[in-house]
């Protein structure tokens, strides 16, 4: 049996995986979270986007791990980082952090052929109470989801508790991307929105891992990609703020795979 193929697949094309696939996923979860945790050091202002991105390759090398980014449709980086308007997918460059500067660093890694997928939000030196609080909101909101996430519920209710949350708060969900799928491929049946309806969807069952990323927008939840055809900012050029995890359903609830070890996935504020 083709390893990628393991488990069996719901009515929606959504693999189910065992338990013993668990393990798996933790290591690969764990290795991305370790990495994320090592570059917060370097998030300063001087600091260049290209500069964060070698040591992220280095990290991932020096673990005997594979990016799964590097090559995927021609990207050729280990990670994507995205600054201020920057929503996601943004490219590494000569892009020089300055005070104030918000960016969320995204990873993914292949450990044993297994997906390990998180990213979060840093900040280089100072920020206004306004961002402080994009970057609370984001965060609270992916949890509001993950809340959610227990045999039975749907995906909708995922997606209706991060969107309530966040326009209870005035701020704005993006519609243009989500979450999804993945284990032993890096994306996989179901899309993951971050807004819906409660009750809607695909019904979640023990075994499903996936993803759940929200975006959001201090201003309107409209984005668009820039030319380079991965660069997606905020069409208002309001700020934007992203957090996301693996998890898988467990019999009760779910399991976070990319928990953070050293407990910096929130930038805990001085």
């Amino acid at each position: 049996m083709d390893e990628r193929n393991r488990g069996r697949l719901t009515k929606d094309g959504i693999r189910i995986y065992e338990e013993a696939d668990f393990a798996g996923m933790r290591a690969a979860g764990k290795l991305a979270a370790e990495i994320l945790d090592g570059v917060a050091p370097l998030v300063q202002p001087g600091t260049t986007t290209e500069t964060l991105d070698d040591w992220i390759t280095k990290a991932v090398e020096d673990a005997g791990a594979v990016s799964a980014t590097i090559g995927y449709k021609g990207y050729k980086h280990a990670s994507c980082i995205s600054v201020n308007h920057v929503v996601c997918h943004g490219i590494p460059a000569g892009k020089v952090l300055k005070d104030g500067d918000i960016l969320n660093i995204d990873v993914t890694v292949i450990v044993d052929g297994w997906f390990g997928d998180t990213s979060r939000m840093y900040v280089a030196g100072k920020l206004s109470r306004k961002t402080e609080r994009l970057i609370q909101i984001t965060h609270d909101a992916l949890f509001k989801g993950i809340e959610a996430v227990k045999p039975g519920n749907t995906f909708g209710d995922i997606g209706n508790a991060i969107q309530s949350y966040v326009e209870a708060e005035r701020m704005s969900v993006v519609r243009d991307f989500c979450g999804h799928g993945l284990g032993r491929v890096f994306h996989a049946p179901p899309n993951v929105l971050h807004y819906g309806r409660a009750g809607s969807g695909p019904v979640l069952e023990e075994g499903m891992f996936f993803t759940i990323e929200p975006m959001v927008n201090l201003g309107r939840p409209e984005t668009k990609v820039l030319a380079d055809d991965w660069t997606a900012v905020t069409r208002d050029k309001s700020l934007s703020a992203q957090f996301e995890h693996s998890v898988g359903v467990t019999a009760t609830g779910c399991e976070i795979f990319t928990l953070s070890p050293a407990g910096k996935f929130h930038p805990t504020w001085d």
